[in-house]
């Protein structure tokens, strides 16, 4: 079964208004998500895109993309795509994250993060949200690496 954030952009992702109103509703679910203004893109079983603007609240002091800014838009990203490829079986939270600033971040921004497939959810594990971010160039600006503890729900 898939987890009810797969499932309702399943339901409203086709349409631009449908992915900026699912993306509303995951800032409303997580709050500081909604300090980058991100729109979720695309959403399936192993990958999750997600974009942000290049404006003034997302900005830093020599003019470019914040490097906390990529940090939440990567976890955002890492999380829904985590989310997606569980088993509905299982639950998900970050634990840890490695990042490298490979290039100054200007413009559009783009986060494409890519999980595996767990292989037993009986047990519990780490998993990987390996996670770009581009620039309209198409430039990896910023890669991370998520740590998520993926474990059997309870009762």
């Amino acid at each position: 079964m898939a987890s009810q954030a797969l499932r309702l952009f399943e339901k409203h992702g086709k349409s631009g208004f449908g992915r900026w109103l699912y993306s509303r509703l995951i800032c409303l679910r997580a709050p500081y998500f909604g300090s980058i203004g991100p729109t979720v893109q695309m959403l399936e079983p192993g990958r999750c895109v997600v974009t942000i603007r290049h404006r003034r609240r997302v900005q830093n002091h020599i003019g470019t993309v914040h490097a906390i800014a990529l940090c939440n838009m990567a976890e955002m990203a890492g999380g829904l795509a985590t989310d997606a490829t569980i088993p509905a079986t299982t639950r998900w939270i970050p634990k840890g994250m490695s990042v490298r600033y490979l290039k100054k971040a200007t413009g559009t921004m783009t986060a494409t993060a890519r999980v595996a497939a767990v292989a037993d959810a009986s047990v519990a594990q780490d998993l990987h949200a390996i996670v770009e971010v581009r620039d309209a160039a198409g430039d990896v600006v910023f890669d991370a690496d998520i740590t998520m503890w993926v474990s059997p729900k309870k009762g």
